[in-house]
């Protein structure tokens, strides 16, 4: 038998299904690790700890930055696994379980995210990437209410769709960490501009690839 049969075949078993389809949330989690961690040192400092991170405005308003922090630490880790297949088939009501509590932590991230940007980043990032704060963040609570919407009328096509474009805004955060590594590694801080475009490219690269999943998921 050739190494190609082999590899088809193994990929069709039960065990290599399994094995692929946790490539996608080890990914994901992987990617969320940047924010995960960081929201950790923030914690760390605001109960007293070691100040580890550059001091923000947030830091003058602790209540929704906590928020922030325990709404995105879950609906990253907790909404990678909403892309194992074999939890989505349990029958033991998980995903749908899960699912409302990412609903509840994703539109509590989104909220904070602009309430924070609206309030404390202005002055950091100039009043053009305040504004993709707000659209994204909007963009965000939108696409998960409109996904809560089309599971209530049992729409899963479009429930997958819209729940898969709201994780992928929220994800915005690891994949900007990739966008300015590049930038901060040769030429420093990016000021406001080139931080606004590095930021926006995140997302735009996220939802891009959102919507190549759902389109592959759809064929």
């Amino acid at each position: 038998m050739s190494d190609e049969s082999m590899a088809v075949r193994s990929a069709r078993s039960p065990r290599g299904r399994a094995r692929g389809g946790w490539r996608v949330p080890a990914g994901l989690i992987a990617l969320g690790l940047v924010p995960v961690v960081a929201g950790a040192l923030r914690m760390t400092e605001l109960a007293g700890g070691p100040v580890n991170l550059p001091r923000t405005a947030a830091l003058a308003a602790p209540v929704p930055l906590v928020l922030h922090i325990v709404s995105v630490t879950a609906y990253s880790i907790l909404g990678a696994f909403q892309f194992v297949p074999r939890l989505r088939r349990r029958r033991n009501g998980w995903h749908r379980r899960a699912g409302r509590l990412l609903v509840v932590c994703g539109l509590l991230a989104g909220l904070t995210g602009m309430w924070m940007a609206y309030f404390h980043s202005r002055p950091v990032d100039g009043d053009l990437l305040l504004g993709f704060r707000l659209f994204f963040g909007a963009a965000m609570v939108v696409s998960i209410g409109l996904g809560f919407a089309a599971i209530r009328r049992r729409d899963f096509s479009r429930h997958r769709a819209w729940m898969i474009r709201g994780y992928a805004i929220g994800m915005g955060a690891g994949t900007q960490a990739f966008t300015q590594a590049p930038w901060m590694l040769f030429f420093g801080a990016p000021g406001q501009l080139p931080r606004m475009f590095l930021m926006v490219a995140a997302w735009v690269i996220n939802l891009v690839v959102a919507e190549w999943a759902i389109r592959r998921w759809r064929g």
